[in-house]
């Protein structure tokens, strides 16, 4: 068996394992990369990238589909979405975002890039298995486990064969299903549920605790909620059955008292994804696994106890986004160059954005019923009326001691953006005089921020 010795080895080619190993270089250490699955990063293969590329078909045929309140008139028969060719396109530009990041990986060295099963054999090394070669072990000063989550598919949906998608093989389909339950209302479900039913799928969503996207705010969650079951089927309940049938699959569920039933061309689990870490023998390294099955670590140092062991990315489950994984990889793999002489890490205000239509924001510090709230309700807000998006429910949080804004929970036209503008406000300390003493343009959506901003502004002064 061949033998290496190396500063780190880091166990996933991800985003996250990609960016450790740059911090290791930056740290002029030796590094060794391990993939075991596929290459091109979950971002480029089945999140970030595909989804949008979905999303976007969908929300062209919803705007035509819609025209009308614009008085543009178009015959009933107008609109024909074209399934394979949507999927192709997407596939088509999906791959060449992957190409981008094979392309980065083809040009590091090979002897120090290697393709295998990692299992660990004692707290700082590892062997790496590949049924097309000899086994290599590597030896190493300290580790960064960067593998990764897989999609969680509970038991009840296991036999459903392939009538069953998640996010990792919705995308290689090659045609629109005529019908599709999708279970769940996060950020996976709502955003490919919403596409599939602009596209012309029949789509009902089963949630059994009917939030959405994760929000905590009362007020927000109850506007995002409202908006959104205007145009989606959602149905709040337990699914107690998923049998596989000759037309697809059928599902009964509790809704109250009462049992429902109905079958479906397709269903999408979109239930959460799990850290990837069966088959690594954690215990070689001393690691344990907390509840949800994540090896025990520290947040600041994302060291795992006191082992010269690291972790990163989405398998940390902490925020499953990519520029959280790019701080986990810095973070971990400059932890792992220099162990054992380690430090907290530097991180980025909170942002995550839901890409269903209306948007759905999360920045900051989440809803407390003790926060200082200004709120916007989009229903009334001027560009959003131009548009004929004039729905949601913005809350922005202030601190009292020093007015600082602090967070904010967003549903709304085009939060992508006003998430970004708070973010960027927590991360440099500005109050809320401060933001208000920014330009604001006439007519944006941008405009909305200010109301919730001056409305934040006057509950401050009234000592609220």
């Amino acid at each position: 068996m061949k033998t290496i010795e190396t500063d780190v080895v880091i166990l996933g080619a991800g985003t996250a394992g990609l960016n450790a190993r740059r911090a290791v270089v930056a740290a002029d250490k030796r590094w060794v990369l391990v993939e075991g699955a596929v290459y091109g990063t979950m971002c480029a293969r089945v999140g970030c990238m595909p989804s949008k590329l979905l999303i976007a078909a969908g929300e062209r045929a919803h705007d035509i589909a819609h025209a009308e309140v614009f008085g543009l008139r178009l015959p009933t028969d107008a609109l024909r979405v074209d399934g394979p060719a949507v999927l192709a396109r997407v596939r088509r530009e999906r791959d060449r975002f992957v190409s981008f990041v094979l392309e980065a990986n083809e040009r590091l060295p090979k002897d120090q890039n290697l393709f295998g099963v990692a299992r660990f054999v004692s707290p700082t090394s590892v062997i790496v298995s590949d049924s097309g070669s000899d086994d290599v072990r590597v030896d190493a000063r300290a580790v960064v486990i960067a593998t990764g989550t897989l999609p969680i598919v509970p038991a009840l949906y296991a036999g459903l064969g392939d009538a069953l998608d998640t996010n990792d093989s919705i995308f290689e389909r090659h045609d629109l299903p005529k019908s599709l339950a999708v279970i769940g209302t996060g950020v996976i479900g709502l955003e490919l549920g919403q596409a599939m039913h602009r596209l012309g799928v029949k789509t009902t969503f089963l949630s059994r605790h009917g939030r959405f996207a994760g929000l905590s705010d009362p007020t927000v969650a109850a506007s995002a909620r409202a908006v959104l079951t205007r145009e989606l089927s959602v149905c709040e309940g337990e699914v107690t059955a998923a049998v596989r049938t000759s037309d697809g699959v059928r599902l009964t569920w509790t809704e109250g008292v009462r049992e429902l039933s109905q079958t479906f061309e397709r269903v999408l689990v979109a239930t959460g994804r799990h850290a990837n870490v069966a088959g690594l023998d954690l215990h070689e390294a001393g690691i344990g696994l907390d509840a949800q099955g994540v090896p025990s670590f520290d947040r600041a140092t994302l060291q795992c106890g006191s082992a010269a062991v690291f972790v990163a990315g989405d398998l940390t489950g902490a925020h499953p986004v990519l520029h959280e994984a790019i701080d986990d990889g810095r973070i971990a793999g400059t932890n792992a160059a220099r162990f054992p002489d380690i430090e907290p890490g530097v991180r980025r205000v909170p942002l995550a954005v839901t890409f269903c239509d209306p948007n759905i924001a999360v920045v900051g510090e989440r809803w407390s019923p003790d926060h200082v709230v200004g709120e916007v309700d989009y229903a009334r807000q001027g560009r959003a009326r131009i548009m004929a998006k004039n729905a949601g429910v913005v809350h922005v949080y202030g601190r009292p001691e020093d007015r600082r804004v602090i967070g904010a929970e967003m549903c709304g036209p085009r939060v992508e953006h006003l998430a970004h503008l708070v973010a960027w406000a927590i991360q440099s300390k500005l109050t809320v005089d401060q933001m208000l003493a920014m330009p604001f343009y006439h007519p944006v959506i941008e405009e909305g921020l200010r109301t919730a901003l001056q409305d934040l502004q006057r509950a401050l002064n009234s000592g609220a």
